[in-house]
């Protein structure tokens, strides 16, 4: 008897037919993933004779945790495979099969970070699909204009906004904005926040060890400095950006610096694109004083496979597809996302198109890991306190110094005896 096949996915409902095996995935789609997934989708029927369909889902990262969450607390089991977040692992592992016999063959391809990180109570909870880290976009064209260095650090990306934003406005160009980012009080505020306070050495919000380490002259310093790019170098309504927000305002020529995923670089460079060939990317900048250092947040997507599927072997067949280096390699070229196969760097087809793949090796391997370890199943509550007072520091309502000591004692007593 033939079933049916759904696949949970932000964007349009596509593809709803009869088909050799019930497995249904969750996924949220950011810049055009959508389509990428279908011709992954199509190469898995020809390989196995299974359909997807595709079902849409919220595209904020914070959404679909929490209809995540539901589901698989009401052991759904029309749902077989999602795709997960780095950080989701340590706080739905319960809900998910173990991996690891299935992948022993394969699992040693991919970068160990990645896989330690899917890993809770020596259960492999999930495969890569790709990993992430963010860079600075920039346009290469008016840095050129200006005789202006790529900034290394964010005092100089300030200064290089400043400079130019008064010629370019002098010239009539008032819609030119110095730096976009994702500015809006959800899990990309936190993502952000964390490179600019780990970038100025104020460590990660929460340590390794679980102790509360925010509330510190690095922290405060990295939060006042970037208060100060409001309405100034950057627009006052990047205090409601998310990704997209901000790559539609740079790829529209309006921006001269952003912040942002890996995706955003093939689409500034599409043949309708107005900054095509005037996009340069590098690591992110260093913050300032003695502690300073470039921090990337550690970012990528997993799958795994619900424990309450009704086919896991079918569902897990999945999950090896779309972690194998054809997948991953497909990934990378057609939506730049960074594959987590270390030779795949090395990879003509994958350089020509994303030549900064390579030095960006060193940023994925150093990047920054939101404290979802230590702070286990409390960490979305953590990451929320920590975005509110992040915006409420950024936006002027609250002093730095004011919202983080309130964050300290907020998250001490969240703490408790022990996360």
């Amino acid at each position: 008897m033939m079933k049916k096949l759904i696949l949970l996915f932000a964007g349009t409902v596509v593809g709803l037919q009869s088909y050799a095996a019930d497995l249904k995935v969750a996924f949220g789609d950011v810049g055009g993933d959508v389509a990428v997934m279908k011709k992954h989708f199509e190469k898995f029927k020809a390989k196995t004779g299974h359909n997807v369909t595709i079902v849409p889902m919220p595209t904020s990262t914070t959404d679909q945790f929490g209809q995540y969450r539901l589901w698989l607390s009401a052991k759904n089991d029309g749902i077989d495979l999602y795709l997960l977040d780095v950080i989701w692992a340590p706080q739905l592992a319960e809900h998910f099969v173990d991996l690891k016999a299935a992948s022993q063959d394969v699992v040693g391809q991919h970068f160990p970070s990645t896989i330690q990180s899917q890993t809770v109570n020596e259960k492999l909870v999930a495969l890569p699909y790709f990993t992430d880290a963010p860079m600075l976009y920039y346009r290469s064209d008016l840095l050129e204009k200006y005789k202006k260095a790529v900034p290394k650090t964010w005092q100089e990306l300030e200064e290089t906004a400043k400079l130019i934003l008064d010629q370019e406005k002098k010239a009539g160009n008032t819609k030119l904005t110095g730096i976009v980012f994702q500015g809006k009080a959800y899990e990309g505020l936190t993502c952000d926040a964390l490179e600019w306070i780990n970038s100025y050495g104020g460590g990660q919000i929460v340590e390794a060890d679980g102790k509360v380490s925010v509330n510190n002259p690095e922290a405060i310093a990295a939060l006042t400095a970037v208060k100060g790019w409001i309405g100034k170098i950057a627009p006052e309504g990047v205090l409601s950006y998310q990704e997209e927000e901000a790559r539609g305002v740079f790829q529209s020529g309006n921006a001269i610096f952003m912040r942002n995923w890996p995706y955003a670089y093939n689409l500034g460079q599409a043949e309708d694109s107005p900054v095509k060939g005037k996009i340069g990317v590098v690591p992110l900048p260093k913050g300032s004083g003695e502690k300073a250092k470039s921090a990337a947040t550690l970012g990528g997507w997993n799958v795994g496979v619900s424990k309450y599927s009704k086919h896991q072997k079918q569902a897990v067949e999945l999950a090896l597809f779309l972690a194998s280096a054809e997948i991953q390699k497909e990934n990378a070229i057609q939506s730049t996302h960074f594959p987590t196969i270390a030779s795949l760097y090395q990879d003509k087809d994958v350089l020509a198109v994303a030549p900064f793949f390579t030095p960006m090796l060193d940023v994925l391997k150093n990047s920054v890991a939101r404290p979802s370890a230590p702070t286990k199943r409390k960490y979305n509550q953590v990451s929320k306190e920590f975005w509110t007072a992040v915006q409420s520091a950024i936006n002027g309502s609250k002093s730095p110094s004011e919202a983080l000591s309130q964050l300290e004692v907020t998250l001490n007593k969240l703490k408790g005896s022990s996360w």
